[in-house]
């Protein structure tokens, strides 16, 4: 019987959620598991995904129509690009993003300007710190923000900059698209044009064959010393042995890191112990409202797919976004 897999753990499946899927597709079995058993036996039958579907059962799915993931990116074809020729529509949940994320960016921007992560310390030691020793505070008005990607997250991101009184400047794929609150757009080729006006530099792009190690030493290098980096987007989009280097050596001031070439981040790498790095593990995109808006896209995508509409937030398997 044609089936619908929703990757999710029974108890957190809302019986709202079951009745909504069973309403727009009657006629199709729900399967609500993570239990691998349960996907495999079920396999020839699956024509939708969402949420969590292994990769090894995912490319074994030949009746397999459309894959809803549960996240905006689509980095896992890189290291899979087998899945890429299979004849199945991926979507994402691309836009449903751009609150937590702004707040995690400006989170970070916060800290650096007010020292908070010198505080911290200050307040495990109860010491109470002098003037003197907190002496790299900074406003961020006024301050030239260079936004790395402007997606949905980008276009929020440039919103709140601007609320703070920011300049920002952008840099996409295709730098003919403007966005309020961007003053300017650039492509990926005027990369190491725009970094040296930056005092903030924000990745937020995909991590794609294009963006994957843009950020290097040259990129750095052209950053000023007293600039921060924060990077929200994936970890190899940034070059981690360069970033080292440009944050031991002062190339750079600071960073605030939520991803990472590998993940969970070693217990030996030298980034946990610098006092200008504030590291987070990867959990920027993470909201108690998570499943909720997620659900929304797959539900909006499903009423879409039984009528014979385009679905929102097609991934090209190609490009990788």
């Amino acid at each position: 019987m044609r089936t619908i897999l929703v990757g999710f753990e029974p108890e957190r499946f809302s019986e709202s959620y079951r009745a909504q899927i069973q309403e727009i597709a009657p006629d199709m079995r729900l399967l609500v598991t993570e239990d691998r058993q349960e996907m495999e036996a079920a396999l020839d039958d699956i024509e939708i995904a969402a949420c969590q579907f292994p990769l090894d059962l995912l490319l074994r799915a030949r009746n397999l129509r459309w894959y809803q993931q549960w996240s905006a990116g689509a980095d896992w074809l890189l290291r899979h690009p087998q899945a890429a020729g299979l004849d199945f529509v991926l979507t994402s949940t691309s836009g449903m993003h751009e609150i937590q994320v702004t707040e995690h960016i400006f989170a970070f921007l916060l800290a650096f300007a007010r020292e908070l992560h010198h505080a911290v310390l200050f307040q495990r030691r109860r010491e109470w710190a002098s003037h003197s020793q907190i002496s790299g505070l900074f406003e961020l008005s006024g301050k030239t923000m260079v936004l790395i990607g402007v997606g949905a997250i980008g276009e929020q991101t440039a919103r709140v900059a601007m609320a703070f009184g920011m300049r920002v400047l952008g840099v996409r794929r295709n730098p003919t698209i403007g966005l309020p609150g961007v003053e300017a757009m650039f492509g990926s080729d005027q990369l190491l044009d725009v970094l040296p006006r930056a005092d903030v530099v924000v990745v937020t792009a995909p991590l794609t064959q294009e963006t994957q190690g843009m950020i290097g030493e040259r990129e750095l290098r052209a950053m000023r010393p007293t600039a921060y980096l924060v990077n929200i987007g994936r970890g190899g989009i940034v070059d981690e042995s360069a970033l080292l280097r440009a944050l031991e050596e002062g190339w750079i001031a600071g960073a605030g890191l939520d991803v990472f070439e590998e993940e969970p981040l070693p217990e030996e790498s030298p980034l946990w112990g610098l006092e200008n790095v504030i590291v987070t593990a990867h959990y920027a995109g993470v909201t108690p409202h998570y499943d909720e808006r997620a659900m929304a896209i797959f539900l909006d995508n499903l009423r879409r797919y039984r009528a014979g509409e385009p679905l929102r937030n097609v991934v090209d398997k190609k490009l990788g976004y």
